[in-house]
């Protein structure tokens, strides 16, 4: 049999311009008159934004605090004497004192930091139960297979949360004190512990089990918690709109980092007479030393800052735009100046002809 250009066969498509590519097409020609300018227009463009992006990041203010407790760093270390391959023993507080000359500017963020532990391992990262975490009864009797080993205790009982991530919770504490004046007594900041994650995370991706007689504590009824926590996942918080699943300090911490150096929302200080920012005067900040670090080479900070229109202190990205902006200009000139010179040539050569 003959192939046919009228015969249509089973496979071949129809004759439209759209299926036999005959749609009319537009390939542009960039010449030197319209390549150059893009370039230049779009180097000073990326400068003056990354200009704007890393002034704005320079004038946010930050306080930082190394409290790990190596010998000599201060008076954590001797709650930091018992870190070594375990936590550090139950209550052991210590304290952070400084002063501000001047207005630090709000609103005023509370953030803690770590160092040096890898939130974006592949095993630690999937070592969850999402179904668990938004409050399936099923899920929470029945972890996931990603949880193990914090699956299931020695003695049988499901872990809520399960994973170990759950298990990992960092659970240092902060209290913020100021005093105005020398010689008056300190008065506690008020620390807003709510609205510090995601709205997406509280409202949509985390949520209670189902309440048995109005208790939360009823619906966790025949689970354990996790290890390494002191007290079941229902008791987090004495607030009922800020425990369970929904609390905000465990919403934060399962948003797991990509980086191995990180910091994390604690509080924000915009109540009362800080609304304006932290007054000048001599502060102490009260720390719950809990969370070993030492074991792993890692530090805690804690870390006072502001922010701007672009957010949190992060010089990077001003600088990678003036780089970007720069390398276009510098190759704009490059190609001007190789444009102007075989210009001239090829103006000799039709001379010549």
């Amino acid at each position: 049999m003959t192939w046919s250009a009228t015969a249509r066969g089973a496979h071949q498509p129809d004759n439209t311009a759209f299926t036999q590519q005959r749609l009319p097409a537009w390939q542009p020609l960039l010449s030197a008159s319209i390549a150059l300018p893009l370039f230049f227009c779009a180097g000073l463009a990326f400068i003056g934004l990354g200009l704007g992006l890393f002034y704005s990041s320079n004038g946010i203010k930050e306080l930082e605090y190394d409290y790990t407790g190596n010998p000599g760093t201060g008076n954590c270390s001797v709650c930091a004497l018992a870190d070594q391959g375990r936590a550090p023993p139950i209550r052991c507080s210590c304290a952070w004192y400084f002063s501000l000359p001047e207005l630090f500017p709000g609103p005023v963020y509370l953030y803690y930091e770590l160092t040096n532990f890898y939130q974006n391992n592949r095993r630690y990262g999937v070592s969850r139960d999402d179904s668990q975490l938004s409050g399936l009864p099923s899920a929470l009797r029945h972890p996931a297979n990603e949880c193990a080993p914090y699956q299931r205790r020695a003695t049988g009982l499901p872990i809520a949360p399960c994973g170990a991530i759950a298990n990992s919770l960092f659970n240092d504490t902060f209290s913020l004190w100021h005093q105005r004046r020398p010689g008056e007594p300190y008065v506690e900041v008020p620390l807003e512990r709510t609205g510090i994650a995601w709205w997406t995370d509280c409202h949509v991706k985390f949520r209670n089990p189902p309440l048995v007689n109005g208790s939360l504590a009823l619906a966790f009824r025949g689970t354990a918690p996790p290890p390494n926590w002191h007290r079941p996942v229902y008791e987090l918080s004495p607030d009922p709109n800020n425990t369970g699943f929904i609390n905000q300090d465990f919403v934060v911490w399962m948003r797991t980092a990509a980086l191995p150096t990180f910091r994390k929302l604690y509080a924000r200080i915009r109540q009362g007479n800080y609304s304006a920012g932290l007054p000048r005067g001599a502060y102490r900040v009260n720390i719950t030393y809990n969370y070993p670090v030492r074991a792993f080479g890692g530090h805690k900070r804690i870390v006072f800052s502001n922010i701007s229109w672009m957010g949190g202190k992060n010089p990077f990205l001003g600088i990678a735009y003036l780089v970007v902006g720069s390398l276009c200009i510098l190759m704009g000139f490059v190609m001007l100046v190789v444009y102007i010179r075989y210009q001239d040539q090829n103006d000799e050569e039709e001379d010549e002809e």
